[in-house]
């Protein structure tokens, strides 16, 4: 029997919580499915730094590389001044695990309210892929003269040919993945078939105006597509691309675009799916170490409750199945969540109709109920 081993950062507030139903279900899915998944908790956040004045060392990181996948909860604690943990643990991360992409599916599941008139479902269903290693994020600039009425900020967007095209054909690829026959998750309804193609992919910039940067990333862009002859190309100006999202989400198929922008988007495509509480992300490293968590924070306000909405981890926990090649069991917790949510009131803390730990228990019962033989 195949067996993972799958590093656990609980993290901060109601992380440890999502979590918790997140492996219950993964823990679920195993078993149904033939494969071992053992989990190593770590305990990287707020409450140890403050405690010890440590975020995470390159003796732990070398720890966490021994894993198939991580799976993460909320990093944020209200005792500890922004951006330490963002820049001292998850950026960290990102940078020393080489994840260089941010994979954010936007999907409007059944009977999820969202705050776009006459969308549904059929809707909204695409996918953002977020290069994650480069842009504004790297720390590149600084300040001079600061506390004066003459202090200079400077903060550069910086890119590399080699940073753009992995990640430009990484998003190609997915194209092809996510659009693939022996795919179960999405596929194509004939009349959206055009001219031999199988699906889109649209870079998200700003060529108008950030010429150096845009350029770069418009100049590989197109010379990739040429061996991607069935996949569709567009263009849409960053601006442009969070009009569409709004008016006419249907448009997207998958999106790629640079750190900073993918960083904003995203978490409107959030909103518009429901909520941080059903919204899951990757961090990836297609040939090393893959970073899996809800997206939203660690809502320490609710902490110990039993009220937070732990659908977003029990998603990105199949985002890491399926990551891990685990396809047909990412695909089984799929159905459950699609069959799962018309059933909750609503996707927001304390208005579920469910407790944290009944979303997991409901869960893992659809699941069972799925994998038993049709009579």
């Amino acid at each position: 029997m195949k067996q993972y081993n799958i590093g656990v950062i609980g993290g901060d507030g109601t992380g440890p919580e999502v979590v918790r139903e997140g492996i219950k279900v993964l823990k679920a899915t195993a078993k149904l499915h033939g494969f071992g998944l053992k989990f190593k908790d770590y305990d990287f956040g707020g409450e140890r730094y403050l405690k010890t004045g440590k975020i995470i060392d390159d003796a732990e990181i070398a720890a966490l590389k021994k894993h198939d996948a991580l799976f993460l909860g909320a990093i944020g604690h209200p005792g500890v001044k922004p951006g330490i943990l963002e820049k001292g643990l998850l950026l960290k991360l990102r940078f020393a695990l080489d994840q260089y992409i941010n994979l954010r599916p936007v999907k409007l599941y059944p009977g999820v309210e969202t705050p776009l008139r006459n969308k549904g479902p059929e809707h909204i269903d695409y996918v953002v892929v977020r290069e994650n290693s480069g842009g504004a994020y790297t720390g590149c600039g600084g300040n001079v003269m600061t506390g004066t009425p003459n202090e200079v900020a400077t903060q550069e967007m910086i890119y590399t040919r080699f940073q753009v095209e992995r990640c430009l054909r990484y998003a190609f690829d997915f194209v092809r993945k996510r659009h693939s026959k022996k795919n179960p998750w999405r596929g194509l309804k004939p009349e959206d078939v055009e001219a031999g193609k199988i699906g889109q992919l649209t870079l998200c910039g700003k060529t108008n105006v950030l010429t150096f940067v845009f350029g770069l990333w418009e100049r590989a862009f197109h010379e990739i597509a040429a061996e991607y002859p069935d996949v569709k190309t567009d263009y849409c100006h960053v601006d442009a691309t969070t009009m569409w999202m709004v008016k006419n989400p249907e448009w997207f198929d998958v999106i790629v675009t640079e750190n900073l922008f993918g960083d904003i988007i995203t978490d409107l495509g959030a909103m518009t799916q429901g909520g941080m509480g059903i919204a899951a992300g990757g961090n990836i490293n297609p040939q090393g170490l893959s970073m899996f968590e809800p997206i939203g924070g660690s809502a320490p306000k609710y902490t110990g409750l039993n009220v937070i909405n732990p659908m977003a981890a029990i998603c990105a926990g199949a985002m890491m199945l399926d990551t891990l090649g685990e396809t047909k069991a990412a695909a089984a917790i799929e159905t459950a969540v699609t069959a799962f949510t018309p059933r909750m009131k609503s996707q927001a803390a304390g208005k579920m109709g469910f407790s944290t730990t009944e979303v997991g228990d409901e869960l893992v019962k659809m699941l069972k109920q799925q994998a038993k033989p049709k009579k």
